[in-house]
């Protein structure tokens, strides 16, 4: 009888992520040891290592995390730092054969993302994206819903509260805005990607316009027009100004003779019609627990998406964020794409 290999797993980013669903996800499937975590953050690396049973602890900002990669015997790596502090630590994770779940948003560069999708595909490992919804039986259900449909245009809205004031010391990463993006790039690869999944498009242009006022440290709102690969079109709005104001739902699907609507992660209408209820469920945990079994099993195509997969949904966020540092010229994604931006940060000027 062949038994399930246990998996050896490591953190880097110890977070409110990698504390209230990633770590207790992994130990919840009782084959996955969490042997090391690290972060930049001593006291949070150490609670964190605490309420988990974790062995080791690192700490990032004095060369940690590279020890850790260093010291440890790794299956796994679950990256969950923020966006703006990739740099190389996947990259080298990925060249000792180490499998890499990357949280979203990938990077804050297409050129550093680059750099570790070409390191993922030459060293042949096992990666994913947490793009989590890809799980979630209501994005599937719209998904099959659609596939005979030719997709015209697509709507996605969001709303929030006001943004936090600026500070000369903003109390966390998230309140600057050359380092969080604000909600359009959280929010933006999430809505970016469940679009490309439930059509099965890519974005070929992308264009956005931001509106930021002085007293607040990110965006008030930001407005995105995307133009995909067979010419059908799509808006995003993201505002932070007050409740949200209405029950509309997050994505309306025009097609040819018809539309598909979806309310928040309750129901699909078609054409103003109840199609779909969905039941509670829990797609950190369904995530986790595919990546797990691929890494066991060897078997990558058990997941819905790999690292350079996840590239197309990142690269039309970073494209728009660079169009509204230029008066909302139109930017071509594929150039974007290859274009090396290694002394460009997407929120700034070259």
């Amino acid at each position: 009888m062949r038994t399930t290999p246990r998996i050896r797993a490591a953190f880097y980013g110890c977070g409110t992520f990698a504390n209230r669903t990633r770590m207790p996800n992994l130990l919840q499937l009782g084959s996955v040891d969490i042997i090391a975590a690290c972060d930049s953050n001593p006291q949070t690396a150490q609670e964190t290592a605490s309420r988990f049973g974790i062995p080791r602890v690192y700490h990032s900002e004095n060369g940690g995390a590279y020890e850790m990669l260093d010291t440890e015997s790794i299956d796994v790596l679950y990256s969950i730092v923020p966006a703006y502090v990739r740099n190389d630590v996947e990259l080298i994770a990925v060249e000792k054969g180490i499998h890499l779940f990357s949280e979203k948003p990938q990077a804050l560069t297409m050129e550093v993302a680059r750099r570790i999708d070409n390191a993922v595909q030459e060293a042949g490992v096992i990666s994913t994206v947490g793009f989590r919804e890809r799980y979630r039986p209501l994005f599937q259900e719209a998904r099959k819903l659609l596939e005979d449909k030719r997709i015209v245009h697509i709507r996605f809205q969001s709303f929030g509260g006001l943004p936090p004031k600026k500070s000369s010391e903003p109390e966390t990463w998230w309140a600057e805005m050359d380092k969080s993006g604000g909600r359009a790039l959280d929010w933006g690869v999430h809505a970016t990607d469940y679009s490309r999944f439930m059509t099965g498009l890519n974005i070929a242009q992308a264009q956005a316009f931001y509106c930021e006022r002085e007293a607040y440290a990110t965006a008030l709102s930001s407005s995105f027009n995307y133009r995909f690969d067979d010419g059908a079109t799509m808006t995003l709005s993201f505002v932070s100004a007050g409740p949200n104001p209405n029950r509309n739902p997050w994505f309306t699907l025009f097609y040819e003779g018809g539309y598909l609507a979806i309310f928040g992660y309750e129901r699909i209408e078609v054409n103003g019609e109840v199609v779909y209820q969905a039941d509670e469920f829990d797609p950190w945990l369904e995530q986790d627990s595919v990546f797990i079994r691929a890494v066991q099993t060897g078997n990558a195509s058990l997941l819905r998406n790999d690292y350079h997969d996840g590239l197309f949904s990142l690269a039309p966020v970073l494209a728009g964020w660079h169009s509204a540092r230029r008066d909302g010229k139109c930017v071509d994604v594929a150039t974007f794409m290859a274009a090396d931006r290694r002394r460009t940060n997407p929120g700034g000027t070259v």
